[in-house]
């Protein structure tokens, strides 16, 4: 996929969480914000999975640690949706760890617990 492509369907996924944040407003939980913007990215056509496993490689050898990723959007874009007061550095760490055991270029860091989505919307290139 090119970068272009990339960036639209970045914002087309941030356009959908705003969707859903412009409706349900801040203060749910993580699970709920998951569900809605899901039904949105059916809604749009955007081909997604959702809790995606990711198994880890530890000396040759595939692991399933039980990690998932919230949402795997075209298999490109992790999207990892938080419902917390603040982003921290661990947050940030997971996505980024999630994204090298994907090999995914694009990750979305979407915290639904703020007055306007947009300040809690992180996006992260590797």
């Amino acid at each position: 996929m090119e970068k272009k492509n990339f960036d639209k369907l970045s914002h087309q996924i941030i356009g959908c969480a705003i969707e859903v944040h412009r409706m349900l407003g801040p203060g749910l939980l993580e699970s709920t914000y998951e569900q809605c913007l899901a039904h949105e990215l059916t809604a749009h056509k955007i081909d997604f999975k959702l809790q995606h496993p990711i198994p880890i490689t530890y000396k040759d050898v595939q692991i399933d640690c039980g990690y998932r990723i919230d949402m795997f959007v075209h298999e490109q874009i992790i999207v990892e949706l938080k419902s917390v007061e603040q982003l921290t550095g661990i947050h940030e760490a997971q996505l980024l760890t999630y994204m090298k055991l994907a090999n995914a270029p694009i990750g979305l860091l979407i915290n639904f617990n703020v007055k306007i989505l947009k300040h809690g919307v992180k996006r992260f290139v590797l």
